[in-house]
């Protein structure tokens, strides 16, 4: 994905053809303001990357810990392509975030590894609001769109 330094979305010019493939995207209701925003972004980049939008199914879950789980549910069928996880997890007071972070990236690695799939974590691990939403399309781009970026270069 990127840093501070450098924003992949600023410059998706050079994207794979998708006329061909099928995606899936888990997008979890926590933070849906920010999520909501990024599935938007990853949506936007597989239809301009070609995708047809019939071959886009996006799936809700409620919060970032279930996104392994309907990753899984959906990779599993042979005719997806490739999922991506997308989902917002602010740091709080407590160590729920520590193990709700590890947990969501652990699954959706294992996912990937055990369909041989590319499942992609657009999970945003943030300190604060701000934060997110300077990663959901504001002045650090949009991860959605680099997560869509990443799922097509991995297909390609």
């Amino acid at each position: 994905m990127s840093s501070i330094d450098k924003i992949l979305s600023a410059d998706l010019s050079s994207l794979p053809d998708g006329k061909y493939y099928r995606v899936g995207i888990v997008c979890s209701e926590w933070n849906i303001e920010i999520t909501t925003a990024m599935c938007n972004g990853a949506i936007k980049i597989l239809q301009k990357a070609g995708v047809d939008t019939k071959n886009i199914f996006v799936c809700n879950v409620p919060g970032a810990f279930e996104l392994p789980l309907a990753a899984q549910k959906i990779a599993k069928h042979s005719e997806i392509d490739g999922v991506i996880c997308i989902g917002c997890v602010i740091r709080g007071e407590t160590t729920h975030y520590d193990y709700i972070c590890n947990a969501a990236a652990t699954g959706i690695m294992q996912v990937g590894l055990n369909f041989n799939k590319p499942i992609i974590f657009g999970v945003l691990t943030t300190e604060n609001m701000q934060q997110a939403i300077d990663r959901a399309g504001g002045k650090y781009g949009n991860k959605g769109e680099e997560a869509a970026y990443s799922l097509l270069k991995m297909l390609a």
